[in-house]
């Protein structure tokens, strides 16, 4: 009978140590667990991405005409033979670069050497006529809040030069952006010839909102045709544009304020 009770003892005293070693494994692994799931890095709040500074032009949507195209090759440079067409085009396209560089939505009449006739004309329509009602129409239904045509000069005398813009008379909005324009050209340009803005009666000038012709200089002349077929050029004639549009565009927010 004792060695019954000491065995059943021995039993017992076996099994408390059993589970007290099994209770110690059990809270070991689960303090595991808890420094797992501290060292674990906490679940970051997504941070708001910042809004974007508006640039200066943002909001603005602009119409770009690079005068002639297709049938219509405009004047032509004395040396060179390059169409008036050709060159319009080539700045233009440096004038829309550096627009939207500035923020700017722009529409583009051409972005090649087509004109914008159709081939059922109204007898009654020269394809001149429908070729500029057309360019004028994509300005209104576009809605746009400026218009910039690009052109080249001639003269017969090849010793007249320099860039001018030209506006519609009676308009003030395009009177000023004129004069903003034509002061972007003398600085960034430096030509020999400095001209002044002046009001022409231009059938791309009719709309209200704010419109320029930019007789960007002259392909008479050797040396400023020489320039105005340089890339180089083109493109700085594309920045002085865009930094008149800029001027002109400051000086409206602080008249309206």
């Amino acid at each position: 009978m004792r060695m019954k009770k000491e065995r059943a003892i021995t039993l017992l005293a076996a099994l408390t140590v059993l589970i007290g070693g099994l209770l110690i494994v059990a809270l070991l692994l689960q303090g595991a667990t808890g420094q797992n799931k501290t060292a674990e890095a906490p679940s970051e709040e997504p941070q708001p991405t910042a809004t974007p500074e508006p640039l200066p032009l943002t909001g603005w949507t602009i119409l770009i005409d690079p005068g002639h195209g297709g049938y219509d090759g405009g004047a032509r440079a004395r040396d060179s033979g390059v169409w008036e067409k050709v060159i319009n085009l080539n700045v233009a396209l440096q004038v829309e670069k550096s627009l939207m560089s500035q923020g700017a939505a722009v529409i583009m009449t051409r972005r090649e050497d087509a004109d914008l006739c159709t081939a059922d004309r109204p007898a009654a329509l020269t394809k001149k006529r429908q070729d500029m009602l057309a360019r004028v129409e994509m300005a209104v239904s576009a809605k746009v809040d400026m218009v910039l045509s690009i052109h080249m000069n001639e003269y017969r005398a090849r010793g007249e030069s320099g860039p001018q813009v030209f506006y519609r008379q009676g308009s003030d909005a395009g009177r000023l952006l004129a004069g903003c324009m034509q002061e972007a050209l003398i600085e960034q340009l430096q030509p020999r010839k400095q001209r002044a803005a002046m009001a022409g009666d231009y059938f791309i000038l009719q709309l209200d909102v704010p419109s320029v012709l930019v007789e960007c200089g002259f392909i008479s002349n050797p040396e400023e045709e020489r320039l105005l077929l340089s890339e180089d050029y083109q493109a700085r004639l594309g920045g002085a544009v865009a930094a008149g549009v800029m001027s002109y565009v400051e000086l409206q927010e602080v008249m309206n304020k």
